[in-house]
């Protein structure tokens, strides 16, 4: 048996005619930026997000850059962010020049929120906590932290879809919430999408300005603003999506379920889930000293799985300016060696599921 990582087409096939209807529906409009598709997926998301503003743009990175912009980051701002996350959490501090300053992660592979505090300085002026692998931080202490020194509170939810912390769904704990629709997310594209959620009508509005140019009215250019829209195919595949991501993250949660369960080798570690969160799974992390002998033994039986993330962004090429080492966060070290991601996604069949167990335990 061959098991992949991820079939996005399997997930396509799940609602293939409401998909094809909504693609062809677009077509014939004639009609394919900031358009009625546009307008209606940001009305549906912000009510099931339970918000005031959904703001739709080309991506995730797009959502955190545009996001810290409109809060004013300015050049030598610090931002506190996770040690071990993808790097574009990151590149929307570094894009606005800010400074990211790394707080190390705990034990559920979450930002350390004991750890926080320590790091703020009178330059500190956000929190940027990224809810990964489908798991809300504890954003209840982080939002704390952020009151008790006036900070804004930023959320990366670009793998947290419908996660939620004590009965609150991630993204709307902090001034801004920041989505990327990526294919293979709990609400995925059929390409590059994201988004900004906020309550705040200012916030939202310079948004949308920074989005379009800077603009409102065609060649009336407020501010300096760049390309960042959501096309219409994206809308009304997302708007498709939106109605059946109660089902997915369902699957995904049984499937998690099935590993936590029947996954009883010594040698693997399944990092905890906090008491207090709905975990959406988006991935499947698991933890394994011996990282690379492992994976070469699933790929022998057939089964394909991937790394998140081997280099965390605090020793990145890109940023060897800064002169971190790697023992300096040692728990985003850890997992950057030792995480591998098993399949886990709408569509994939319980059988293969089992077979990855059983593979698993004969290791």
């Amino acid at each position: 048996m061959v098991v992949q990582s991820v079939v996005l087409k399997r997930t396509f096939e799940l609602y293939k005619e409401e998909y094809e209807e909504a693609a062809l529906r677009v077509l014939n409009s004639g009609w394919y930026i900031l358009g009625r598709e546009m307008a209606e997926f940001e009305e549906k998301f912000a009510a099931y997000m339970g918000v005031k503003h959904c703001v739709a743009l080309n991506s995730g990175t797009d959502a955190l850059i545009l996001a810290l912009r409109a809060l004013e980051i300015q050049p030598g701002d610090e931002v506190i962010v996770p040690a071990g996350t993808y790097i574009a959490s990151v590149i929307g501090v570094t894009e606005n020049g800010g400074i990211p300053v790394f707080v190390d992660m705990d034990a559920y592979m979450e930002i350390n929120v004991d750890a926080i505090e320590a790091k703020i300085t009178e330059k500190t002026k956000a929190i940027l906590p990224v809810h990964l692998f489908g798991q809300c931080s504890q954003m209840d202490r982080i939002k704390e932290v952020a009151k008790k020194y006036n900070l804004w509170l930023v959320e990366d939810c670009a793998q947290c879809h419908g996660s939620e912390f004590d009965g609150q769904l991630a993204g709307t704990f902090g001034d801004i919430g920041c989505f990327s629709f990526y294919p293979t997310k709990p609400l995925g594209a059929m390409g590059d999408a994201g988004a900004i959620i906020t309550n705040d009508d200012a916030l939202a509005g310079r948004v949308r300005l920074l989005r379009n140019y800077g603009s409102k009215i065609k060649y009336h250019n407020e501010i300096r603003g760049v390309n960042s829209r959501m096309d219409e195919i994206q809308a009304a595949m997302l708007k498709v999506g939106l109605k059946h991501i109660e089902e997915g993250i369902e699957s995904r949660r049984r499937q998690a379920q099935m590993y936590m369960e029947g996954i009883k080798n010594p040698k693997i570690m399944i990092p905890p889930v906090h008491q207090n969160v709905y975990h959406v799974y988006h991935l499947f992390p698991i933890l394994a000293k011996n990282r690379e002998k492992f994976q070469e033994y699933l790929s022998q039986n057939g089964i394909v799985t991937q790394v998140h993330y081997p280099i965390p962004p605090y020793v990145a090429d890109c940023y060897k300016d800064w002169g971190y080492a790697w023992s300096d966060f040692p728990n985003a070290q850890r997992y950057a060696k030792q995480e591998l991601s098993l399949p886990i996604y709408a569509g994939l069949p319980d059988e293969e599921v089992k077979y990855v167990i059983e593979v698993i335990n004969r290791y």
